[in-house]
């Protein structure tokens, strides 16, 4: 399902000892042994200041509490790319979101012969609901997600909001592009990639899993990104780029992009009673 690798590397803070004190740097001059000032340090020291407040921005949407949700996902295998979108709402506190997700017909036009899927995000869970492949249609279908080769970041068409967050804990190499306007709000534009295995260990226990089971199942621990935070350091977009075997020759590649706006308005989502859960045998998710 698409993309391109970027380049690996990492970021630093910068401590710079002045006479007998430390400094640590943040976008500041600092002093070298002979008093010059360290303006050939400040690149670092940047990039350093960029990726901390990439990483940082998963606690901020948990500060946030919720938001609303825009994902786009495209997929090429073999030639042949797919487009799947989504929208609906998330809350951060519980980790936990509904979407309604629109598949595309082999022409390509969306939702052509295809009803929406109702997607429930919980942790460790992905609920479909009109999953077609022989399940009926008043019944849901359980998956769990840390049993995913790819931890739900693709498999359902829509990669979980929290996930695409806390991946960002890995980021490194990171670029500063600059303010734009996005959807009304200005946003820092940041650029880089994040180590799936860095961002494992730094989650929290409720994606930590789906993460370990993505560095698992991806060709490579690399994903490259953009993201636009705004002034409160919530992430109101992100695009991911990841890449995995999927069984074919040359492997399948995924751009996956998350919106979020309308932090704070409610989200209620319950999750299915067991009864409605489908338990006979199914095609693999979002096919």
């Amino acid at each position: 399902m698409v993309v391109q690798d970027r380049r690996g590397g990492g970021a630093a803070a910068v401590a710079v000892a002045c006479g007998t004190g430390l400094a640590v740097g943040l976008l500041t001059t600092g002093c070298s042994p002979d008093g010059a000032a360290a303006d050939d340090q400040e690149p670092s020291v940047r990039a350093a200041a960029a990726a901390a407040e990439v990483r940082n921005s998963a606690a901020a949407l948990l500060r946030a509490g919720s938001a609303r949700v825009l994902t786009s996902m495209e997929t090429v295998s073999g030639g042949t790319r797919v487009a799947i979108r989504g929208r609906g709402g998330y809350d951060f506190a519980t980790s936990t979101g509904r979407l309604r997700v629109v598949l595309p017909d082999p022409a390509g036009r969306p939702s052509g012969g295809h009803q929406p899927i109702t997607e429930i995000l919980a942790p460790g869970a992905l609920f479909m609901k009109n999953r077609g492949a022989g399940v009926p249609a008043d019944k849901w279908v359980r998956v769990d997600t840390a049993s995913l080769s790819d931890g739900n970041l693709v498999t359902g068409g829509a990669t979980d909001p929290l996930a695409a967050a806390e991946l960002l804990r890995g980021a490194r190499e990171v670029t500063y592009q600059g303010e734009e306007r996005l959807d009304g709000v200005m946003v820092r534009h940041y650029r880089g990639t994040t180590d799936i295995g860095t961002a494992a260990g730094a989650a929290s226990p409720r994606t930590r899993p789906a993460l370990v089971a993505a560095e698992q199942g991806f060709t490579t621990d690399a994903v490259p990104f953009d993201a636009y935070l705004d002034e409160d350091g919530r992430l109101r977009k992100v695009r991911q780029w990841f890449r995995f075997a999927n069984g074919a020759p040359e492997g399948a590649s995924v751009t996956s992009t998350t919106e979020l706006s309308d932090f704070g308005t409610k989200v209620a989502v319950q999750l299915p009673d067991e009864r409605d859960i489908y338990a006979g045998k199914i095609a693999s998710p979002a096919q």
